[in-house]
């Protein structure tokens, strides 16, 4: 066999087998589409959703999305000025009951407004918990009380939150709960330690509470985005003008993509075909390789 009837071959075989794969995903897609129940609550009743850290960026995003499926809004975050605005452009061009809960989600006190709110609502049909924020910084120089809140915020307030609406929803057989976590929940990056592993405990928490729900009509969602254009980039003091355009996604791109997925099951969303080959990507190589891609990335920041 000469080489270049070899190579034919191969690629062949390497197109016959992603070409099956492709076609098992998508099966797999539209068999769980079908066997789930609607979204939708019923349509006499009113539907409510609560979104944290509405102010900007993906929360706000999902909180205009939402509206405009005619769900009432609790507007969840610690900007009041901000989350006023947000809610009177939803009145009025949504027609639909916009309220406004302001609170620190990093605090206890913050955690018990934002649960009473919830278990307050007899119809709540989606939970959204966005809130959140990112940091730079080795870990052993970092200031303690930003690496609590951030653990309060990303770990604690969701579980806390998830806890406080799944009775009703399981009561009423419907409901869903999207976590936004972050595709560095796939890796382990320096600079950012808790952030990673912060993200990490909520896709993890969402996948295993996935297997616990299922067949409720309960559907659970730990979305996973890459570069999403918003105000954490400043908060986390990144330098976005250093990364070209094309890896850039928008809000509202991410938060569509989100809803696709959560209308087909999928309980792990990464939006974006680039960042869901990196997601598969370190579901499959070697963790040393992974550790290699960190250390990398920690010699280019320095």
């Amino acid at each position: 066999m000469d080489g270049g009837e070899s190579v034919v071959k191969r690629r062949f075989w390497w197109g016959l087998g992603a070409g099956t794969l492709a076609m098992l995903y998508f099966l797999r897609r539209e068999q769980r589409r079908r066997n789930l129940p609607p979204v939708q609550a019923e349509p006499e009743q009113a539907r409510y959703a609560l979104v944290t850290g509405a102010s900007s960026g993906i929360g706000a995003a999902y909180a205009l999305r939402l509206a405009n499926e005619g769900y009432n809004l609790i507007l969840v975050a610690r900007r009041e000025e901000r989350l006023q605005a947000l809610a009177t452009e939803i009145k009025r061009h949504c027609n639909v009951e916009a309220r406004v809960l302001v609170a620190d989600l990093a605090t206890p006190q913050g955690q018990a407004q934002v649960e009473r709110a919830i278990t307050e609502t007899e119809s709540l049909d989606v939970l959204v918990n966005n809130a959140g924020f990112g940091s730079q910084g080795d870990f052993a120089g970092s200031e303690l009380p930003e690496q609590v809140a951030m653990h309060s915020l990303h770990v604690l307030a969701p579980m806390r939150f998830t806890r406080a609406a799944l009775p009703q929803m399981l009561a009423r057989g419907r409901g869903s709960i999207v976590n936004v976590a972050s595709l560095m929940a796939f890796y382990p990056l320096p600079g950012q330690v808790s952030y990673s592993a912060t993200k990490t405990y909520l896709k993890t928490f969402t996948e295993a509470l996935a297997l616990e729900l299922r067949g409720t009509g309960v559907r659970v969602q730990v979305l996973c985005p890459g570069f999403t254009r918003t105000e954490f980039q400043l908060r986390a003091d990144m330098e976005a003008s250093n990364l070209p355009d094309f890896v850039w996604m928008s809000a509202t791109r991410v938060v569509e993509q989100s809803f696709r997925d959560l209308q087909y099951g999928e309980v792990v969303s990464v939006p974006g075909w680039g960042y869901r080959l990196l997601a598969a990507l370190a579901c499959f190589v070697p963790r040393p390789w992974l550790y290699y891609v960190g250390v990398v990335m920690r010699d280019w920041r320095d």
